[in-house]
């Protein structure tokens, strides 16, 4: 089948290059000249691990190619997936349609033959029938069908989803729209993974419920975090013991400063909106976003607390910054909120980030990159763990604490135990929802 896939930004592209794994034919439209040059030199524009590989492959096989020209990617296309931005829309939370509804235009006035049209960007629900409204005013005559089609995508692990899905979603209207989206996904239907197939809305709202679901989860262990410090409890013990229960889960229980990334923010706001807009408040995803904010500024308040709350001139080295490992994005990280706090309060930033700087650069300014950790806490009176790469995991605490003029360590990925950092010979050590210590020492 041959499929076009507007949009080359993280689901786009990884959508792409991996139907044309299945064996389909694909051709991937970008607007952007710079980002196609790019992706034709067979470099990718986003880091997800495997991605480039996996891209040189099928472009060498003759199955996946990248152009600017959407006329000829939709020529005798079975599908066209629109895979574009949807962003919070300033003052009202709502999530931006511009580009989507733009796509379906376009899609309109090039398309030719019978196609399906299919929604992969993450649109609040109602989108699919807009999108079915505007190609038919566009475009009377064309046969088409829509389709809604959300992705599940963890960035860092993109690939191992798309190839191996929990499920996947797929909302229609006609037989015949269900029975293209059956051709294209069959790869996946004859290893058993399951195709569940809904009418349009039911597919939105899946995509928002999940996302709203695994953000209150996190939530609410940061907030139960928040209570172990106060009692005396473990964390990670009551994370493990809850998360053994078959009806929980331990998926999503791991504590830390707060989520971000490119959907649990998005999509829960929007959820948020959609409730209001129907009379019907998302209350529980409402209070889930409150709790997330002011979890990310509790961080900030235990940095501060480990200096007493004094930062001035003060050197602090801080090990990632992108929003979790094994991936460049930084949107909504944690430490877009945490770094500037601590620059507008007189320290001195050092970042380290194996994937981070390349979009760091401009949302973090004022901090200095360096490429090591040991260089990073030389002379440094705070260490700070916002990300866990696994480069991060088994550092020699010892040689990085015997570096630093003051060694103390804020460690909100609970990576290190209390005893390993004591040990060490830190000073002061404080952690997410469990009991951290300060002992005298110079001036700590």
């Amino acid at each position: 089948m041959k499929i076009a896939m507007i949009g080359t930004g993280y689901v786009g592209l990884v959508s792409g290059v991996c139907f044309s794994d299945f064996g389909h034919d694909v051709v991937c439209v970008d607007k952007d000249p710079a980002k196609i040059d790019k992706l034709n030199a067979g470099e990718v524009p986003i880091y997800e691990p495997g991605l480039e590989a996996l891209m040189t492959k099928n472009v060498e096989a003759g199955r996946l190619s990248f152009t600017l020209d959407l006329a000829d990617a939709i020529d005798g296309a079975d599908a066209v997936f629109i895979a574009v931005g949807t962003p919070t829309r300033r003052g009202d939370g709502h999530a931006d349609l511009t580009y989507v509804m733009a796509a379906a235009e376009e899609i309109a006035a090039l398309a030719k033959d019978y196609v399906v049209i299919v929604t992969k960007s993450t649109v609040p629900v109602g989108t699919n029938r807009q999108v079915k409204q505007t190609v038919r005013k566009a475009n009377p005559t064309l046969d088409f069908d829509v389709a809604s089609n959300p992705e599940f995508l963890r960035e860092g692990a993109a690939i191992d989803d798309f190839m191996k899905p929990d499920r996947v979603v797929v909302g229609v209207q006609t037989d015949r729209a269900a029975e293209v989206m059956a051709d294209i996904y069959r790869p996946l239907f004859l290893r058993d993974f399951p195709i569940v197939t809904t009418d349009l809305e039911s597919a939105e709202m899946i995509k928002y419920a999940a996302n709203a679901f695994l953000a209150t989860k996190i939530t609410f262990i940061n907030e139960i975090a928040a209570l172990c410090e106060r009692t005396g409890a473990d964390i990670k013990q009551v994370s493990k013991g809850m998360g053994l229960d078959g009806r929980i889960g331990n998926k999503f229980l791991h504590a830390g400063p707060g989520y971000g990334g490119s959907c649990f923010p998005k999509d829960t706001k929007a959820l948020a909106r959609i409730g209001q807009e129907h009379a019907v408040p998302m209350q529980i995803t409402e209070t889930v976003i409150k709790v997330n904010d002011e979890t990310k500024r509790r961080m900030i308040d235990k940095i501060f607390d480990l200096c007493d709350g004094q930062l001035s001139g003060k050197t602090i080295a801080v090990l990632g910054v992108t929003f979790k490992p094994n991936t460049d994005d930084m949107r909504d990280a944690p430490s877009l909120t945490i770094i500037p706090a601590l620059i507008g309060a007189g320290a001195k930033v050092r970042v380290v980030d194996p994937q981070g700087q390349r979009e760091g650069e401009a949302l973090l300014p004022g901090v200095h990159w360096v490429d090591d950790a040991h260089k990073a806490v030389q002379n440094a009176e705070m260490l700070v763990i916002l990300t866990e790469w696994n480069e991060f995991r088994a550092l020699d605490l010892k040689k990085l604490a015997r570096r630093m003029a003051v060694p103390r360590l804020a460690d909100l990925r609970n990576i290190y135990a209390v005893k390993d950092a004591k040990r060490a010979g830190f000073v002061a050590y404080a952690s997410i929802g469990r009991t951290g210590f300060e002992e005298p020492a110079g001036n700590a």
